[in-house]
């Protein structure tokens, strides 16, 4: 059987260094090659990620034969004292495979075709073609559903990112400090029409809606957001989130990609944060139709946000039936801001160094006119931090650091350009401030130090490099939601990855 083995190896590592020069087709070459030395064995060609698939096990035939490309992917510090990780891109690797009640064999082979490679995967069974499709079924069904994942679609592509879901999972609507009757409202526009398909239909119109969040940065967007995406998930509405309309068919082709998608996972909700940077004059038109076209989007909730509501198309910000409702997030008024205060005097009501009477939640909120949200948590922030590091007899009382913070923060936005209007009219412009916010309290785009980050201190990751991206195929986070014992340690799901490198890594080599 070795031997056996030996000649496969042989003839396909042919393919892989001479293929696209000595073959017209490497594949079938290869498929021909397979049914020569097995006989009695089906063969199916094959691209589903079997390797990554959890509910089947699988070992290497004979690891001394296996030819992978190891690269080093850096980390960040705070992952550990571990400064990164080698990951093996498989060229050429034969595997054993059990699933159910059936045996497998498994071929890998990367090889060049034209100015790029090709990765092809041969799937053998001693027996009908039938389980080796319920196998390939299984294994697609699974890769496709969202496992403690995201869907983003960022540069043209769908990628599924493991860093956001933890990242979302921190929101809470208690953290979100508006008024209750605004809260509540938004809350059950949103959730309300996941449960209303019957009334939709009853009335025979579109089961659609979209929502728009505007106002100046530093009011609570993104936290809502955030907590949208975390119960929607829950619920089973399933997130998808657009960081751009790049595509290499266009902005167009972006659109297309994404509203495909949604189609398909419908019932679903589409976040579009910025809205006023991705639709711009070239891409207007073609939005407008994916939105409210011929096409069907029944299930389909839309949500966008702006700092700059004017600069959005009439088309999106006054018709309804695209976005139907608009939301404020303006700068909170003396009510908000009290709460606001409020919310940190509860979370620091245990901090025994820390006196925090009622008298100065209202001083906060008389002296905080005109701050945004940032502007509040800034304050609090930094009065947290310089008292953190003064010594013990030296310390002022948090009140007057505090009301200092405020004064400092107070000069800042004073010395900010004036608020602009629109032109023609005497109204401003939300969020004409563009310096809002202090940089300690800029939205961070990266969640994580790199695409795999979550593989920290694991011997092995095995990727077959379909599609040219190790993050959308090692088997890191391949676990169900349901297992016992998750534990995260410094944003890491700590089970995750001992099982990933035990399942998918150790036992490889074992």
């Amino acid at each position: 059987m070795v031997s056996d083995q030996r000649l496969v190896a042989h003839a396909l590592l042919h393919i892989l260094f001479l293929g696209s020069a000595k073959f017209v087709d490497p594949a079938g070459f290869g498929a021909r090659t397979l049914r020569k030395l097995y006989p009695n064995h089906t063969i199916t060609l094959c691209s589903s990620p079997v390797l990554g698939y959890p509910g089947a096990v699988v070992q290497p035939i004979s690891p001394p034969d296996l030819v992978t490309n190891v690269f080093f992917v850096p980390l960040g510090r705070q992952m550990g004292r571990s400064s990164g990780v080698l990951v093996d891109a498989i060229r050429f690797g034969s595997f054993r495979v059990a699933w159910d009640k059936y045996d497998f064999i498994l071929y890998v082979v990367k090889y060049p075709v034209g100015f790029g490679e090709a990765t092809q995967q041969y799937l053998l069974h001693e027996g009908s073609e039938e389980a080796s499709r319920a196998l390939l079924l299984a294994s697609g069904i699974w890769s496709n559903d969202l496992h403690e994942e995201i869907y983003v679609f960022n540069q043209g592509f769908w990628r599924k990112d493991r860093s956001l879901w933890v990242d979302v999972q921190q929101a809470n609507w208690d953290d979100v400090i508006l008024k209750d009757e605004f809260k509540t409202n938004l809350k059950k526009d949103i959730y309300g029409f996941f449960d209303s398909e019957a009334l939709y239909k009853s009335l025979s119109i579109p089961w659609k809606r979209g929502i728009i969040m505007f106002g100046p940065p530093g009011n609570g967007k993104t936290i809502s957001m955030k907590a949208i995406i975390k119960d929607c998930d829950i619920k089973g509405y399933t997130p998808l989130y657009v960081k751009s309309f790049q595509h290499w068919m266009g902005d167009e082709g972006g659109m297309a990609e994404v509203f495909g998608k949604a189609r398909q996972m419908a019932p679903c909700v589409i976040i579009l944060e910025d809205l006023d940077s991705l639709i711009n004059d070239r891409n207007r038109s073609f939005f407008l139709n994916e939105l409210d076209g011929f096409q069907s989007n029944d299930g389909l909730l839309v949500i966008g946000s702006t700092n700059h509501f004017d600069r959005l198309d009439p088309g999106l910000n006054s018709r309804p039936s695209r976005f139907d409702r608009k939301y404020p997030f303006d700068d909170p008024d003396e009510e908000e801001r009290k709460l606001y205060a409020k919310y940190w005097q509860n979370k620091l009501k245990n901090n025994k160094e820390i006196d925090f009477p009622d008298s100065l939640v209202d001083e906060v909120a008389t002296a905080t006119e005109k701050f945004s949200f940032a502007y509040l948590k800034e304050a609090f922030v930094s009065t947290l931090v310089l008292l953190a590091g003064m010594e013990d007899d030296k310390k002022p009382t948090f009140a007057t650091l505090l009301q200092k913070q405020i004064k400092s923060l107070r000069n800042q936005l004073d010395k900010s350009p004036e608020l602009k209007t629109a032109p023609g009219t005497s109204q401003p412009i939300p969020g004409a401030f563009p310096s809002r916010a202090p940089p300690s309290q800029q939205r961070s785009e990266g969640r994580f130090q790199g695409a795999f980050s979550q593989f920290a201190n694991q011997s092995r990751i095995w990727d077959i490099g379909t599609r040219g991206d190790p993050s959308i195929n090692a088997p890191g986070d391949m676990y169900p939601d349901s297992s016992p014992g998750r534990r995260f340690e410094g944003g890491r799901d700590v089970r995750s990855m001992a099982l990933a490198a035990a399942a998918l890594g150790r036992s490889f080599i074992a």
